[in-house]
């Protein structure tokens, strides 16, 4: 430490100031200049970063220039000028603006000559007014300075209860019984919760789910027979429920194609754009109103039922027929007026009700923060050893942190990682190839080709298999696949996943591999750099990931109820 400080001081009063270039992973974005070239001695403002998709997975976001250096993981420059020094590096971390950091603090860096300590993961907040997201920065990043003043790797932000938006508790108790209710699939035979049932963490344990016309629950779950079997798998795996409710959520579905925005007028970007209703209450209201239009999943096929019928005449007309068939169930009705104060009669229940119940019970559910880390998080209280080190290889060598950052562990952006491709595939009418582009499907946009949303990791040892398609059944396959991709991709195997054996299914779930340009074309897509990790180290990193389990996980508030008021069996 003292050594570090002699040599801060000696690079300022002796001038000591080093090149400061700009570059993702060695692909350089601007020519690396030396200090004595950027304006009289010292690193200008002006050195911005691009506004490169790729570089912004990488790279921390505050409001000020960005500019990673060897030897440092991001160092912020001030609008001011600011010499920056080989022993700017304090502790490995770098430097930066303090980003709403304590007043007192800043004061002493400056005081100090030092230009002020980076908090890597101090990731701004899109979607809320910079004001709101700078003050809850402040409130909460002290953590990550203090542990990078003690030369410790940096932490993730804790939650809190105030971090979720308040849902009212009666539109919760809706919620539940509607989540379990299979009255909202068009033929009466698939819930909410069987793909995303409490005995399995929210999941179905399924790499790709067996949607509408299976029998039976997560990794038991038959595909039926005769006119009533399946006819493709899920083409994504069921994607977690945990801390939907969090404020900072602010993209849902694995391409993100649900999202926050005025640009159809009822507040959201989705497949539905100008035809989504009006109302709903939440992002996660809007995501809940989807799963009813999907075939696979919960509509049915062409021919079977009224609603999807209607779907397939335009993507809206099947949520009134749902709508219908749950405020004419008197139980319903009732909880429906008793509780929101703007229905007065059953018959005015429409979607947007059902979706804001949904969200509810989703949103307060699924809400768990109390794992060991959040103990050493809060408290101090230290990690067992192995996860420990696993922590420090996450926020460190691993470079796992680079993009599972934040309260959530994600920075909700999108990456390709090359996992292995198989199964039916996402396919568009325009593109019947059987294959899953991604973010691209959502944008059209071929840089976001093979990309995929970064998953939050809080409960993640209870929602294998693991990947947007459940590529590993095993927590340990998808470590060692995020640290060497390529080389995890061409070892894979259908064994690695956790699918059930349907012979006419297993048929086509590697007929994209013998594709040979598409399979060129998913492997030159890769955001990941390669990180040798031993299996020591591996095991580490999944002991740390076992510290992010909620004590109170598997403890619902309300769980699977018993019945449902339409009567039709609960999974």
């Amino acid at each position: 430490m003292f050594d570090l400080f002699r040599r801060h001081f000696l690079d300022h009063f002796l001038d000591r100031d080093r090149g400061v270039g700009v570059s993702a992973y060695g692909a350089e974005l601007i020519p690396e200049e030396r200090a004595d070239q950027i304006g009289g001695g010292q690193a200008q403002a002006r050195l911005v970063v691009p506004t490169d998709a790729r570089l912004r997975a990488r790279v921390t976001l505050h409001g000020g220039a960005q500019v990673p250096v060897e030897g440092a993981d991001v160092v912020l420059l001030d609008p001011e000028a600011q010499r920056v020094h080989d022993a700017d590096e304090f502790l490995g971390l770098g430097i930066s603006r303090t980003g709403g950091g304590p007043e007192g603090l800043a004061g002493l860096f400056k005081a100090a000559l030092f230009h002020q300590v980076a908090r890597v993961f101090d990731v701004g907040q899109r979607g809320r007014g910079e004001a709101e997201a700078q003050g809850k920065r402040a409130k909460k990043g002290h953590i990550g300075l203090l542990f990078a003043l003690l030369g410790a790797p940096a932490v993730a932000q804790p939650i809190t209860a105030e971090d979720f938006i308040a849902f009212d508790a009666d539109q919760a108790r809706i919620g539940q019984l509607l989540f379990y209710d299979k009255i909202l699939s068009g033929n009466k035979n698939i819930s909410c919760g069987t793909c995303h049932h409490h005995d399995l963490g929210g999941t179905d344990g399924l790499s790709l789910g067996i949607g509408e016309g299976g029998v039976g629950l997560g990794p038991e779950r038959l595909p039926g027979d005769g006119p009533d079997a399946i006819r493709k798998r899920i083409p994504r795996n069921a994607p977690a429920l945990w801390n939907l409710g969090h404020t900072d959520v602010r993209v849902m579905f694995h391409d993100g194609r649900l999202e926050p925005s005025e640009i159809y007028g009822n507040g959201f970007d989705s497949p539905a754009e100008e035809w989504l209703p009006v109302g709903l209450d939440s992002l996660l209201a809007a995501q809940a109103v989807f799963p009813m239009t999907s075939q696979a999943e919960m509509a049915g096929n062409i021919g079977e039922n009224e609603v999807v019928g209607a779907i397939a005449d335009r993507i809206d007309l099947g949520w009134p027929i749902l709508a219908k068939r749950v405020r004419t169930i008197p139980e319903y009705g009732e909880m429906f007026v008793a509780a929101f104060d703007h229905i007065e009669r059953p018959e005015e229940v429409t979607i947007v009700e059902i979706a804001n119940a949904l969200a509810a019970f989703i949103g307060t559910e699924w809400a768990n923060y109390d794992s060991p880390y959040d103990d050493f998080l809060l408290h101090g209280t230290p990690l067992p050893d192995a996860a420990e080190r696993g922590r420090q290889l996450f926020f460190g060598k691993a470079n796992c942190a680079q993009c599972h950052n934040g309260p959530l562990f994600t920075d909700q952006d999108f990456h390709a990682v090359a996992l292995p491709a198989f199964g039916p595939g996402r396919t568009r009418k325009w593109d019947p190839i059987p294959r899953d582009v991604g973010r691209m499907g959502a944008t059209d946009d071929l840089e976001d080709a093979y990309r995929f949303r970064t998953p939050s990791l809080r409960n993640v040892t209870l929602t294998a298999p693991y990947g947007h398609n459940g590529a590993y059944a095993h927590l340990r396959d998808m470590v060692r696949h995020m640290a060497d991709p390529l080389t995890a991709r061409a070892d894979w195997t259908l064994a690695q996943a956790a699918l059930p054996d349907v012979p006419w299914l297993t048929e086509i779930d590697l007929v994209i591999q013998s594709d040979a340009l598409e399979m060129d074309r998913q492997a030159a897509f890769l955001d990941v750099r390669p990180v040798a990790l031993s299996d020591a180290e591996v095991e580490d990193i999944v002991a740390f990931l076992e510290s992010l389990t909620g004590k109170t996980a598997l403890e619902r508030p309300l769980g699977t109820p018993e019945t449902v008021p339409s009567g039709l069996p609960v999974d």
